[in-house]
């Protein structure tokens, strides 16, 4: 294990490719930029590839055709660009291709503050592409997290064989921190399955597996003949609009996902076993909540935090176990989006402290909100 000190934007690099990723494409944005910029040094270096797109949209392009072809690939950068991306998140959602998509969040909507922070972009990250499709979002909130948690999206985004969304935001992707980086030898990396070599390609059903499972798709340049479609398509690949095919598709899209969840979960739980109010925040914000659940410890109340790492598929076994009864309080940069999660989880209402005007919430708000609550 070693120390480094860099901003979140630099971890990410350095963590894509501790985690084996061989392939950036994107397009300048703020305040995603120098992630670009670091990839750019650190991928030739290792014989990868980065290259600059004309904008966002050819950019996850790209990074879905260099998954294709059997490199692990990312690609990142904020509000404007992430919504520009969503169509081609769909395409790889269908395809069912591995690829991993930073969104640095800015304030918004569109031009917004493009220097200042927000947590504006959750529901996005899960329902921004249209149709039902399956996503997995995470969301960590200190510096070795950061690196490790970019790892883990690669291994989840193999594993499953889906867009991984990594949510990080401008105050994590600029602030210098020591980062702990574990040896090569210290991570555990996953790598994709391919279907076994001698298969009849006759009978090669490319998306055909059991329930629960990702399929076993090989790379292009494999020697197999076999096709890729954005259209909803039967076991072969092949566009189809026969209901029962389309269903069975569909439900096997969702299953890799939704049977794994367990897995998927992460999160912190701080100091919840007497607490009688729980504040729940993610990213950034989790952070300055943590620190306002050790003042008011310090004078005496009864605080605890529920921190989602994972975000979607969100964590609703653990929540509910978590929190029980007692008292929440829901803080986000934005004008409230995970609290509708939590009150569809939890069935009731509950305390919130939203803030979207580009500055983050203060341990300081927190003390003085929860002073009012209990």
């Amino acid at each position: 294990m070693r120390k480094v000190v860099m901003p979140g934007n630099e971890t990410i690099a350095h963590a894509a490719i501790a985690a084996g990723c061989r392939f950036y494409a994107g397009y300048p944005i703020t305040p995603s930029s120098e992630l670009a910029a670091e990839m750019s040094k650190l991928l030739p270096k290792v014989g990868g590839k980065f290259i600059q797109m004309e904008d966002e949209i050819a950019s996850m392009a790209a990074a879905i055709g260099a998954s294709v072809a059997g490199m692990k690939a990312m690609t990142a950068t904020s509000g404007p660009g992430f919504s520009l991306k969503q169509e081609h998140i769909g395409l790889a959602c269908m395809m069912e291709v591995p690829v991993v998509i930073v969104n640095v969040m800015r304030g918004g909507p569109s031009t917004g503050l493009p220097t200042h922070p927000a947590q504006g972009d959750v529901m996005q990250a899960r329902w921004g592409t249209h149709g039902d499709h399956p996503i997995i979002a995470l969301a960590p909130a200190f510096p070795t997290e950061i690196y490790m948690e970019t790892i883990r999206a690669f291994n989840l985004a193999e594993r499953f064989r889906n867009p991984v969304i990594l949510l990080i935001d401008e105050i994590l992707a600029h602030t210098y921190e020591v980062v702990e980086i574990p040896e090569p030898g210290e991570i555990t990396l996953e790598e994709r399955k391919l279907p076994p070599s001698g298969l009849n390609r006759l009978d090669f059903y490319t998306y055909n597996r059991r329930e629960g499972d990702p399929p076993l798709l090989p790379n292009f340049f494999q020697g197999y003949n076999f096709h890729f479609e954005s259209l909803a398509h039967d076991e072969m690949g092949f566009p189809t609009t026969d209901p029962e095919k389309v269903a069975y598709l569909a439900r096997l899209r969702e299953a890799k996902i939704e049977k794994h969840r367990e897995e998927i979960w992460k999160n912190e739980e701080y100091l919840l076993e007497d607490a009688e109010l729980v504040i729940f925040a993610y990213g950034s914000v989790a952070r300055a909540a943590k620190e306002a659940v050790n003042r008011l410890r310090a004078e005496g109340a009864k605080v605890g935090l529920f921190r989602p790492i994972t975000l979607w598929p969100f964590p609703e076994i653990p929540l509910k176990k978590a929190v029980g009864a007692r008292k929440v309080l829901v803080a986000e940069m934005n004008l409230g989006q995970m609290v509708y999660e939590v009150e569809r989880v939890l069935r009731r209402d509950v305390a919130t402290l939203f803030k979207a005007d580009g500055t983050p919430i203060s341990p300081v708000e927190f003390v003085e909100k929860i002073r009012g609550e209990l």
